[in-house]
């Protein structure tokens, strides 16, 4: 069982930079792949990015490529989306999820998910 919790939303302007950060419970957080996704009012929940236990694979969305990076700290149970340039396309909930195994960048491959941190880029 893994339990995850979102951190560093806010409200920016365009251009603007923030990280968030998700924080996982249990001994073996470190065995999971994880991901975050975002929605926007009215849309389907996508894919932003992708990290696989060790950071050596990193899979983005074509929408973020070159503005976000995702990390991870094992030792502090936590993954880190570090988003660049942002745009007010990038206006969303943003949620981590976590799976054992290799990342994914299919929602439904994720067992775990937290609640969400509201990112909002004005114009």
């Amino acid at each position: 069982q893994v339990q995850l919790v979102e951190s560093g939303g806010g409200l920016v302007q365009a251009g603007d930079s923030l990280r968030l950060s998700c924080a996982g419970s249990g001994r073996t957080f470190s065995s999971y792949a994880m991901g975050w996704f975002r929605q926007a009012p009215g849309k389907e929940r996508e894919f932003v990015a992708a990290i696989n236990w060790s950071g050596g694979r990193t899979p983005y969305a074509y929408s973020v490529k070159g503005r976000f990076t995702i990390s991870r700290d094992n030792a502090k149970n936590t993954v880190y989306l570090q988003m660049n340039s942002l745009k007010p396309e990038d206006t969303a909930v943003y949620y981590c999820a976590a799976r054992p195994g290799g990342g994914s960048t299919m929602t439904h491959d994720y067992d775990y998910w937290g609640q969400g941190t509201q990112v909002t880029v004005s114009s």
